[in-house]
């Protein structure tokens, strides 16, 4: 898929995300907080949309990990431009090996921090973390995939491929 069917695409589910990304809360319904995960997780699975999300997603990791820098910069652009997918389209969550580590480092690497560096470095840890458990020897995916990575301090917290060189699990 070249950057433009990416872009059509991505635009395409971020439509459909939209409704469920933006419903509105009921944080005085105490069973509404309770269910919130179940509730969105059916909410997007009615959606009907996550084969559509993978295979754009399995495009952006492919054109991101072998394109050059304005294919980044571009990619990194349209999860900007699309934060309803941004936020909801993910890679399964159930994955084994170096290649499904590595695919879930790029896709962390293309949102470039998304809305807010916390979550993501969150989220890093606990990808690595599990790598690690699984017997993943994390340090040169890190070293890739960083330097593939924007180096521009979004939030104050460091750039993207500062986040992910400064990630060492168990050091």
């Amino acid at each position: 898929m070249d950057l433009a069917g990416i872009d059509a695409e991505m635009a395409s589910l971020d439509l459909a995300y939209r409704r469920v990304a933006t419903e509105p809360v009921d944080v005085t319904d105490p069973d509404a907080l309770t269910n919130l995960g179940a509730t969105v997780a059916a909410a997007l699975a009615a959606l009907g949309v996550d084969d559509r999300a993978e295979a754009v997603l399995r495009a952006v990791v492919q054109r991101y990990a072998t394109g050059d820098e304005s294919d980044r910069v571009a990619l990194r652009g349209m999860f900007g431009r699309y934060p309803s997918f941004r936020w909801a389209a993910h890679l399964p969550r159930h994955w084994a090996g170096a290649a499904e580590f590595r695919a879930r480092l790029i896709h962390l690497s293309a949102r470039d921090q998304g809305d807010d560096a916390r979550d993501e470095i969150l989220g890093l840890q606990d990808l690595c973390d599990r790598a690690v458990q699984d017997g993943i020897d994390v340090d040169p995916i890190l070293d890739e995939v960083a330097a593939l990575s924007s180096a521009v301090d979004r939030y104050g917290m460091g750039s993207t491929r500062d986040i992910i060189r400064r990630q060492r699990p168990g050091r």
